[in-house]
Parts: C-alpha cells; structure tokens; sequence
C-alpha cells in the first residue's frame, strides 16, 4: 500500500513551488495567461521560474500553444508522464499507472478516467499543492530518474534559432530544486535511462484501471481542477 515518507511533510514553500508548476506545465491558455501575477506572487525568491513567467508573459498565445505541442506531444524524450521513462509503453506501465489511481485515493480523491493518465506531473504536482503533499512527494521520489531525465532533455532543447534551453525547462528546474539530490542508485538509474531510453514494447495500455477496486472514491479529480496538457 502506498507507504509516507518518514519524516514532516514538504513545506509551505516546496508547496507553493509545485502550484505555479503546475499551472505553467499546462497547455497554455488565455485563463493561465491571466493569472501570471498571481503565479509570480507565490514565488517571488524563486531562482528559475521568473523567466518562464516572463517568457509566458511577451510570447503570442498561438505561439506559446505551437512550442507547447511540439515539445511535449511530439517528442516522446520530453513526455510529462512520469511512469513512461521507467516502463515505456510496456505492460509494466499499466500496472504502474493503476498504482497512480491508489495513491490518489489514499489522499481521499478519485482520479476520472477522461481521456489523460493520472502519472501526468502536473496532476501530480497540483495533488500535492493542494490536497496531499506526501502523496505527491511519494510519487515524485519514486519517479525522480523520470522528472531528472525530462529535465536534461528540456535544458539540452534546440531551440529553431540555434540556442539551447527550453522555456519550460525553468519548471523542472524548480520541481527538481524542491526534491532531494540524485544520488547512488537513482543517480545510475538516470545514466542508464539516458544510454538506453525507456522501454520499447509497444503493447497499449487498454484496460489499466480496469481495477473494479479504484472504481469509487470520496472526491473527484477531474480535467477541470487538474491541468493534463494539451486537448488531444
């Protein structure tokens, strides 16, 4: 069952760090567009997040929508689904993502299959902003090689001007800041997945929360409270 860590919960600060994350690591809309103050606000001593703040901010929304799309729906190295670096598109990975929905429901709310995964990071990042920040954290430890290779492939990005860095790649950098440093095995684990890459069996995923265990909960995590990228 999902195990917390043993110690206090991350702080205020790690909180407010995964919220603004959160949102930014969204499909950008003109509704997250609106609420850039807000977002800065909540992190005002954040060393990597005011440049992507600004970036969002000076950017056409049409443009912010086309990079979203070409960095995270077209390239499978920056793929927001943090069970997809271990498993790949692996019968593995369905039974990963179903221990996703547990995790959830240990935090008392119930992930709504409608059309997007529950490993997603900015669902994971909003669960702990807002409902449970152990769960969160239990879920980003156990990913960390996923979130650390997601971030080298955002700051190696190239750029269609011949510079190097994705925007978005301020958000990972912040998200890693708030977790501990990469060390003996999880340190190896992202050597091999940067040699070898996630695993290739193409199987599908139908029917990983077939589970009729997961099929009921106190409260809902919906689309429209949880940010899951962009429309499909």
């Amino acid at each position: 069952m999902f195990r917390r860590r043993q110690r206090s919960g991350p702080d205020e600060d790690v909180r407010r760090v995964w919220a603004v994350c959160s949102a930014v690591l969204d499909y950008p809309t003109p509704e997250l567009l609106a609420t850039l103050d807000d977002l800065e606000a909540l992190v005002p001593d954040d060393p990597h997040l005011p440049a992507l703040l600004a970036h969002l901010r000076s950017s056409p929304l049409h443009r912010l929508q086309q990079d979203y799309v070409a960095t995270f729906d077209h390239t499978r190295k920056c793929a927001l689904y943090l069970t997809y670096f271990a498993y790949g598109d692996t019968r593995r990975r369905g039974a990963a993502l179903v221990r996703f929905k547990e995790a959830y429901r240990t935090a008392g709310v119930e992930w709504l299959d409608e059309g997007e995964l529950p490993d997603h990071l900015c669902a994971v990042l909003q669960l702990g902003a807002t409902v449970d920040a152990d769960t969160a954290w239990q879920l980003l430890t156990e990913h960390r090689a996923g979130v650390e290779m997601l971030r080298l492939a955002l700051v190696g990005w190239r750029n269609d001007d011949g510079t190097t860095g994705s925007p978005w790649a301020a958000a990972l950098l912040a998200v890693c800041g708030t977790l501990p440093v990469l060390e003996g095995a999880e340190a190896d684990a992202v050597r091999r997945l940067v040699e070898q890459g996630p695993p290739a069996e193409e199987v599908g995923l139908s029917g990983y929360g077939a589970d009729p265990a997961l099929d009921a909960g106190p409260a809902l995590i919906a689309s429209a409270s949880i940010p899951v990228g962009a429309p499909r």
